[in-house]
């Protein structure tokens, strides 16, 4: 899909030499990526209750070993 928006060049620029990726689309896409990411796993920590601690990484692995 395409938009238009107006993004902060110093934001961007970092998150490029932090990422290592090469265009904004990449950089967008990752950020929109982890920000779905966090989002779900602080609502699944909400549903499960406290002390539920698991990164992606964790949770991947626990898919794998079903």
């Amino acid at each position: 899909m395409r938009s238009t928006i107006d993004l902060p060049e110093g934001l961007l620029s970092e998150a490029q030499r932090l990422t290592g990726l090469k265009t904004k689309r990449e950089v967008v896409a990752m950020a929109l990526d982890e920000l779905v990411r966090r989002r779900r796993l602080e609502d699944l920590r909400t549903r499960i209750g406290q002390g539920f601690d698991l990164t992606q990484e964790d949770l991947e692995q626990m898919r794998a070993d079903d």
